[in-house]
């Protein structure tokens, strides 16, 4: 049966990631070509070189981590990575030449020829979607489904086999209001409002269902030599901590780094935890998260 945190979840209760073409290689060159002079020149050139392998893009790192899940406990809820692509069948060949390059377990895939791929998220049974297009994310998180813009970020080399997965807490993780009470009404009215709510649980976020997926994968795995490591960096402090740890708590998840960083920059510290990816909602966040690691922007609604 799908689960409570997904209904359109796989039956067999995998962890199941969608990711466009653009995120998991590095289409720089030909989308470039795509915009100067149009699809035919574009298709041409993608049938010209389908033989030549494409280089990793901003994703590709993540999706080797998660696909290694696989190997490593063959108990364990298995994950599946999905390729949708706003290409042609004919165009997307040399794609799937790449995918077989690299040794990359992913078999299923939706080819649109230009027309946008979120359609496809649910039907697939999607907990996370990672995309350059970000009217596709919009859609996707519309349809209730976990999503993020896959920015060009920095990709430093792989520091551990552990899989590491950073996020942010408000409109993220959490809902919105913190965000907009802090924003409409200032810092000191934000912390006087997690005060005197600090035992109500925070409601969930659009990423609420794919931390309680990545939950279920972990509780796989012997707590003190997982695979998967997760973190929460979130811009609040004390005394606004104690509502976020007790929310968790009472959803039953286990955060392994809980960051309260205060306002001060994202970026050195995901580039210390190791993130394999960070999302977060905010702009400001984003840009000094990018130049550190790999990063999804969740934009809201």
């Amino acid at each position: 049966m799908p689960n409570a945190h997904n209904p359109h979840a796989a039956a067999d209760d995998r962890l199941v990631v969608a990711i466009s073409s653009r995120a998991l290689f590095d289409l720089g060159e030909s989308h470039t070509l795509f915009e100067r002079e149009g699809l035919e020149a574009y298709r041409q050139f993608q049938i010209a070189h389908e033989d030549e392998v494409l280089a990793p893009g901003v994703a590709f790192p993540l999706a080797q981590k998660l696909l290694r899940l696989n190997t490593l406990a063959p108990t364990a809820p298995r994950v599946e990575v999905i390729l949708l692509s706003r290409n042609s069948g004919d165009t997307g060949l040399r794609i799937f030449n790449s995918i077989q390059h690299y040794g990359m377990e992913i078999v299923r895939a939706a080819f649109t020829s230009g027309a946008p791929t979120a359609g496809y998220v649910h039907p697939f049974g999607a907990d996370l979607f990672l995309s350059a297009h970000a009217e596709d994310v919009a859609r996707a998180l519309k349809a209730g489904v976990a999503a993020a813009t896959i920015l060009p970020s920095a990709a430093p080399a792989e520091l551990s086999p552990q899989l590491r997965i950073a996020f942010d807490g408000d409109a993220v993780l959490f809902g919105e209001e913190g965000e907009r009470i802090s924003a409409e009404q200032g810092l000191e009215a934000f912390h006087q409002h997690e005060r005197e709510r600090q035992l109500e649980p925070l409601e969930g976020g659009p990423f609420r269902g794919f931390l309680a997926a990545l939950q279920r994968l972990q509780s796989a795995f012997p707590a003190e030599d997982s695979p998967l490591r997760i973190a929460l960096v979130t811009a609040r402090s004390a005394p606004a901590h104690k509502r976020v740890i007790l929310t968790l708590r009472h959803w039953g998840v286990r955060i392994d780094e809980a960051l309260f960083l205060g306002g001060r920059d994202k970026g050195p510290f995901l580039q210390a935890f190791g993130a394999d990816i960070f999302f977060d909602d905010s702009q400001a966040n984003v840009d000094s998260a990018r130049r550190h690691v790999a990063t999804g922007h969740v934009p809201r609604a």
